[in-house]
């Protein structure tokens, strides 16, 4: 037999070892299946359409739209060190995105050109910083743990993206980008910012908080201009050229995030949550570290992480592990670790998330002894 034929014989035994032993009859299995799916469901019903969909046509008009100067001018190498990040650090504050949407926009700036550092910076900031969760952090948690998150967020995600730069140093080109003139850099500019304006102001408009019909309404009109402006000022072959970017990017993230989320509810109820509310209680390094790996790892949908820190700060929670769990939460998850190893690779993935987990672990504590 072929290489592919032994992969493809050792595929089917592992899948029939997994049927055959799965233990189908135990509640703890059944219950977390259960979640799994109740998980993956949630995430269907509130983020596909309105928020991950919204990403992958904004990060596919990246990738056609955008020229690769424009963004190389503000997060490339050669940008100064304070542009770059300082844009990178907050230009995902407009957008109510969680780790799993923020990705396809990640995936769209890097293929751009954007260098490392800025771009996992960005990757940081924007779920971690975006408006809506800091009022609401500010009105649910209280001024200092609201103000505590704001700050803490934009400056862990300068030091993560600095460190990962340092760490993986990128050959940079010496040779000027040649900017040719494409039928893409032909379309005017106010007609490119009423069409990205429009996409983004989907994202917007999906986190405030207002009626749902008023809020649907509203995106429904921002869907419908996107649309009428593709058709009256785009040609055939770049509205195309658009669409294939954007299913490139689909094709790629959709499965991974789906799987991972399955995997994130798998999981959530086999945690032991008294023994996690036993550690973290009082602010010490373990308390900290504890809560930014299960920050990590587990999946949160934008803003749910703040209704969980209020009830586990009822339960006896310490101020330096909610801050903690509001670093590592929203911006890692094990979906989105699954689709950064996909652009990034193995190496550069392990070392931002052990980053993320200990920044986080370290932001916990300092703001826990003050």
């Amino acid at each position: 037999m072929e290489k592919k034929d032994w992969t493809l014989l050792a595929i089917i035994i592992a899948v029939f070892g997994i049927f055959y032993f799965v233990p189908s009859n135990a509640e703890w299995f059944r219950n977390s299946v259960l979640s799994a799916f109740d998980l993956l469901h949630d995430y269907a019903q509130k983020h596909v359409l309105t928020c991950l969909i919204p990403a992958l046509f904004i990060a596919g008009a990246i990738a056609v739209f955008i020229q690769k100067e424009k963004v190389m001018k503000y997060l490339g190498h050669e940008a100064k060190k304070y542009v770059s990040y300082g844009v990178a650090s907050v230009s995902g504050a407009i957008l109510a995105v969680c780790s799993c949407t923020i990705l396809p926009l990640f995936a769209g700036i890097r293929k751009r050109g954007a260098g490392l550092g800025p771009a996992i910076t960005f990757l940081f900031a924007g779920p971690a910083i975006n408006i809506a969760a800091m009022f609401l952090t500010l009105s649910i948690l209280g001024f200092k743990i609201g103000i505590a998150r704001i700050i803490s967020a934009i400056i862990l995600s300068i030091l993560v993206g600095l460190t990962m730069a340092f760490i993986f140093r990128e050959k940079v080109e010496k040779e000027k980008l040649l900017i040719m003139e494409t039928e893409e850099s032909k379309i005017s500019t106010k007609v490119l910012l009423a069409f990205f304006g429009l996409m983004v102001g989907v994202l917007v408009v999906n986190g405030l908080q207002i009626g749902s019909m008023l809020k649907y309404s509203i995106m429904g009109l921002f869907t419908l201009g996107v649309v009428g402006l593709v058709l009256w000022k785009f040609r055939d072959h770049i509205a195309f050229k658009w669409l294939e970017e954007t299913w490139g990017f689909a094709k790629i993230l959709l499965p991974l995030l789906f799987i991972g989320v399955f995997i994130a509810g798998f999981i959530m109820p086999l945690l032991p949550e008294t023994l996690i509310q036993g550690l973290v209680g009082s602010n010490t390094i373990l308390g900290n570290l504890i809560v930014s790996v299960f920050g990590a790892f587990m999946y949160f949908s934008t803003l749910t992480e703040i209704p969980i820190i209020q009830a586990l700060i009822a339960k006896g929670m310490a101020s330096g592990p909610a801050l903690a769990l509001l670093l590592a939460g929203p911006s890692l998850s094990l979906p989105n670790m699954l689709v950064v190893r996909k652009v990034l690779g193995n190496k550069k993935t392990a070392v931002y998330v052990g980053l993320v987990i200990a920044y986080s672990t370290i932001a916990g504590l300092v703001f826990g002894m003050v």
